[in-house]
């Protein structure tokens, strides 16, 4: 082992100062009206599960704000949309519970976290409230919140994420299309970035 690597919690602890005053205080088992509010707000989350091997995976989660929904203060409600099938994130909560999730709003440079418990719901009543468009989801992850608070401002602070400025040329790098042709070799290399996103809006929900 390198002399330089951490082995243990305990030594690890000895180049950090402890955790003190509102960073422990702050949090919660359950979202008060802020954590709500906030939530609702948010258009995007990721989603970090762990398999029964411990296969983790973060998946990105997103739709219009307003869809995730709190109907009480330790409930969670993610429904699940058309995606590539892999179902990494569902197959891991059906071995392994135990969810992490974090929550961003556009323009805010403070985020939401939530640790829980979830489930898998395929009921059709249930899919039904949340369709889009007429179509349901395909089905609705129930978190139950154990560990609940706002993380603070600096990492997106020091990142700029939302800055104007800091966005990058998209064009300067390759288009998803030409990356998948890469890695895979299928497909189609002509195939351009407007004939995916079309395909992405007639099966976005």
């Amino acid at each position: 082992m390198p002399d330089d690597q951490v082995s243990s919690p305990e030594e690890l602890r000895e180049s950090y100062a402890e955790a003190q005053g509102r960073a422990v205080a702050k949090q919660m088992d359950r979202l008060d009206r802020h954590c709500r509010d906030f939530v609702a707000l948010s258009p995007f989350f990721l989603l970090s599960t762990a398999g029964a091997d411990g296969r983790l995976d973060c998946s990105p989660r997103g739709d219009l704000p307003g869809f995730v929904r709190t109907p009480d203060d330790r409930t969670l409600l993610l429904p699940d949309r058309p995606g590539n099938n892999r179902l990494d994130s569902l197959t891991n909560i059906s071995e392994n519970p135990q969810v992490g999730l974090l929550f961003l709003v556009p323009g805010f440079n403070d985020t939401v976290r939530v640790n829980g418990r979830a489930t898998i719901s395929i009921d059709a009543a249930l899919c039904a409230e949340f369709a889009v468009n007429g179509k349901p989801a395909r089905s609705v992850i129930r978190v139950t919140a154990q560990e609940v608070y706002f993380h603070c401002a600096k990492a997106l602070m020091r990142s700029r994420l939302w800055a104007p400025d800091a966005q990058q040329d998209r064009t300067a790098f390759p288009s998803f299309s030409r990356i998948l042709v890469d890695q895979t070799g299928e497909g189609d290399a002509n195939a351009t970035d407007a004939e995916v996103a079309e395909r992405n809006r007639k099966q976005m929900w």
